[in-house]
């Protein structure tokens, strides 16, 4: 993918356990990563060619705070039955919001992330 100039590039999530905060993407959401060891894992592109994002496994920044990182999903309701299947936990939501409506969940780690939907 190709670097634009001022826009947002790459996001790293912070997990207190890599290999679960992997295992909980991967069947929420049906993500890939690249291994980089112990410590990170890459968020690979849907076609598997590039990288959005890192799972970064440190005890000092996960939980809840910072910048809210939103996902889109086509169907909010199977969404939130994947992050509660896979480990996670609706926090708040569904609920609308101007463009549609959406939820907050938090990860294994206590990162709370956002999904919405046009409906």
């Amino acid at each position: 993918m190709p670097q634009i100039h001022h826009t947002i590039d790459y996001i790293e999530i912070p997990a207190r356990d890599l290999k679960a905060a992997t295992a909980f993407y991967g069947a929420a959401f049906g993500w890939t990563f690249n291994d980089y060891g112990p410590a990170y894992a890459g968020i690979r592109t849907a076609d598997g060619e590039g990288e959005v994002g890192g799972i970064n496994a440190t005890e000092d920044t996960a939980g809840p705070g910072g910048p809210l990182v939103l996902l889109y999903s086509d169907d909010l309701e199977a969404t939130a039955e994947a992050v509660v299947a896979a480990g996670g936990a609706v926090v708040r939501g569904p609920y609308p919001f101007p463009g549609g409506r959406r939820l907050h969940f938090t990860d294994p780690s206590g990162n709370e992330l956002g999904v919405w939907s046009e409906r």
